[in-house]
């Protein structure tokens, strides 16, 4: 009994030994130290201080000690992060450009509000809640604050049509509005699709698929996946869309953190497009979800990857949603492709890793494959055939294609960053679009036939002129074709949509061109190097 009675003392002093010692790591933690220290800011500093203001400043300092993709966004930040990602938002549904302090139409959103109140692609909306946004150098984010707003709720606006002398009024009931992630989709030539994708967003997957399968019906065989410029989204979004090439329990992606055990995500085999030849698009923009989807065909030897070194972003973030609807996204894994390739770049300063794409242009990196060195540690082999990849920070194409610099002069860069070129388009648009409408019966005889003409760019050339660029006919000479590419390509973005502009201004890309070389030749050709 006495032995018993020991045993149990001995438990119960064990016992607060333990809870001391938790309590004093506690009392003692970095943690507890950050919180006395704010509390007596708070509460014993000679002013008045923002205390909201303190906590949000410690936390950003604190994560910018990490990594470049661990960061803090307030509550606004937030909403409008997850807007474009979630695939819709609330508001009046419209296209538009802001010209000379105008709001100019392009197109409002098929079956959208504004179409559904009598909106018209060329209408500039001059008034809103009777309040003139039209030549009061309004800032675009103001602008659509004013515009939009919850689902259900009206707007009344003023539109000026032309043709038509009086402003006429329109009211507007909000709604739902689709934020698409696919740019564009069309046949190349009788047997090669072609897809663009934006983002990966919640619907990209059913957006992708939607169109493959409208692709098909129109005879497709072979597939261009074009993810240049995209910077990523959703991690479930690049997995969906790899889904629809790889086979059954192959390896996709797998994620691996000090706190985070091995996660692999593998495909389901049940994807649409299978055996189809196919060529993904890439350059030093395309990032995180597009280098996921890019290194799973890349590894598993299921296409072809055409154009420059991806950005190199293989940081997974975990939301983690703070009281007054700001959030942490904290890095807490990396990604890693079905070979094991770290797809994630060095990072020792944030400042050099911002620095990162202009340093590879100054290496040369941007306009020769020979510039570009990886150490024999970071060869990797693919799973079928064995081909040399390499990881270390980024996707490295099987066929590089340059940057075509030779057409971007400082005359067309001028033209372009000074609005002349948009602004043009915007008048044409306006003044003819009813007119080529009629001429040109659908984009197929419009790509055909139109062209611009010597008259039109003397237009360009003259509001160039009065907008501040200075004409130079060397440098205009070398990008003619650009320019005019770039014109007809908007014409019919605006006339039609952004299929249609991609048809006209993919026919000057590089990358586009080589992938269309490579789906030319045999079979038994097309994946050799």
């Amino acid at each position: 009994m006495i032995k018993h009675r020991l045993l149990i003392i001995l438990g119960c002093v064990c016992l607060a030994l333990s809870l001391e010692a938790q309590n004093n790591k506690l009392l003692n933690s970095p943690s507890r130290k950050l919180q006395l220290a704010e509390f007596a800011i708070a509460n014993l500093y000679v002013d008045e201080v923002d205390e909201d203001k303190l906590v949000e400043e410690a936390i950003i300092s604190m994560l910018e000690e990490l990594d470049p993709h661990s960061t803090y966004s307030n509550p606004e930040e937030v909403r409008k992060l997850n807007e474009p990602l979630q695939g819709n938002f609330d508001g009046i549904g419209i296209q538009f450009n802001m010209v000379t302090d105008t709001l100019f139409v392009i197109q409002p959103v098929s079956g959208g509000p504004s179409e559904k109140a009598g909106i018209l692609a060329g209408d500039r909306i001059i008034e809103v809640n009777d309040t003139v946004i039209a030549g009061v150098k309004m800032s675009t984010e103001d602008v659509m604050r004013r515009l939009r707003g919850k689902r259900g709720t009206e707007v009344n606006v003023k539109i000026q049509r032309r043709g038509v002398k009086e402003l006429l009024p329109f009211t507007i009931t909000r709604d739902k509005i689709p934020v698409y992630s696919l740019d564009a989709s069309y046949m190349v030539d009788d047997c090669i699709g072609y897809i663009r994708i934006n983002r990966f967003a919640a619907t990209t997957g059913k957006e992708f698929v939607d169109a493959l399968h409208r692709l098909q019906k129109e005879g497709m065989k072979d597939l261009i996946l074009d993810l240049q410029g995209n910077g990523g989204g959703y991690l479930n979004a690049a997995i969906e869309l790899a889904d629809q090439f790889l086979g059954r329990k192959e390896l996709i992606v797998y994620t691996e953190g000090r706190r985070n055990p091995r996660a692999e995500f593998d495909a389901k085999g049940d994807g649409d497009f299978l055996d189809g030849r196919l060529v993904v698009l890439v350059d030093e923009f395309s990032a995180s979800a597009s280098e996921i989807v890019t290194g799973a065909i890349q590894d598993w030897d299921r296409g072809v990857v055409v154009g420059r070194r991806t950005f190199g972003k293989g940081l997974v973030q975990r939301p983690i949603d703070l009281p007054d609807g700001s959030m942490i996204r904290l890095t807490v894994a990396r990604y890693y492709t079905p070979s094991g390739r770290c797809i994630q770049k060095p990072y020792e300063s944030v400042e050099e890793y911002n620095r990162d794409l202009i340093d590879r242009y100054n290496r040369g990196e941007m306009l020769s494959a020979d510039s570009i060195h990886f150490p024999d540690s970071l060869r990797y082999k693919t799973l079928r055939l064995g081909r040399t990849v390499y990881g270390g920070g980024g996707i490295m194409p099987d066929y590089f294609v340059p940057v075509d610099t030779t057409m971007y002069t400082d005359y067309y860069l001028a033209l372009r960053d000074k609005g002349a070129i948009v602004q043009q388009n915007l008048k044409w648009v306006d003044a003819y679009r009813a007119e080529w409408l009629k001429q040109y019966k659908d984009f197929r005889h419009f790509d055909r036939e139109f062209e611009i003409t010597p008259a039109m760019l003397e237009e360009l050339k003259a509001l160039g002129k009065t907008l501040g660029a200075e004409y130079k006919e060397e440098e205009y000479q070398a990008a003619l074709s650009l320019i005019k590419a770039q014109l007809k390509a908007l014409i019919a973005r605006d006339l039609w949509d952004m299929s249609e502009y991609f048809q006209v201004i993919n026919r000057l890309s590089g990358s586009m061109n080589k992938a269309i070389e490579l789906l030319g030749k045999p079979d038994e050709e097309f994946l050799k190097r």
